[in-house]
């Protein structure tokens, strides 16, 4: 059995299992300058999330089947049916009626630029990402939006032609595993568990 929380859906709810909030045993924190005076105490805490994707989870296990999926309004009394989303939305920002899955794949590997980037160096508390993070913003022909993703290979600039590379081996379920490479890039140079 794991030592950390686990959940499954049956009969149309979660069961849960485990242990979803760790608590490790506290320690002093002293003024080192100050006779070693008491001035605190951590309080290590470990939890568990469980984070529901809904009608999200299509896109997310596309992923690790080397799939982008997006959404489309075909509704055809709003004025923006035909309009194609990414990053996935599950209903209209017009109408509100719920969108129809398609999938984009192709028209990434065809179509995908870099839009706009920004380099990080440092990238925070909670980043797995390999440091410097080259996070860029792309803009796919035909897509409506902007997927913000982030460079594995390669040297970002403003409308370089890239295409999507996903984490097919022990995928994360996450945006993660979903990145891209400039369009020329050899199978040897994307990382480790990527594939095209």
């Amino acid at each position: 059995m794991s030592k950390y929380g686990t959940a499954m859906v049956k009969n149309g709810r979660y069961k849960i299992s485990g242990d979803f909030h760790r608590i490790s045993p506290h320690t002093a924190i002293r003024d080192v300058d100050n006779c070693n005076r008491l001035v605190g105490i951590t309080n290590p805490r470990e939890i568990t999330h469980i984070h529901t994707y809904g009608s999200e989870a299509v896109f997310f296990e596309g992923l690790g089947k080397k799939i982008i999926y997006g959404t489309e309004c075909d509704n055809p009394e709003c004025e923006s049916q035909g309009t194609i989303y990414l990053p996935f939305r599950s209903h209209c920002p017009d109408c509100l009626n719920k969108n129809s899955v398609v999938e984009l794949t192709d028209l990434c590997r065809k179509h995908a630029r870099i839009h706009t980037f920004m380099v990080c160096e440092r990238a925070g508390a909670f980043n797995v990402l390999k440091e410097p993070v080259k996070f860029i913003d792309v803009e796919v022909e035909g897509v409506s939006t902007i997927l913000m993703s982030y460079l594995s290979y390669g040297e970002p600039e403003i409308g370089m032609r890239i295409i999507p590379i996903f984490k097919t081996i022990d995928p994360g379920y996450s945006i993660l595993d979903l990145s891209w490479v400039p369009a020329d890039t050899y199978e040897e140079n994307i990382p480790q568990g990527f594939a095209f």
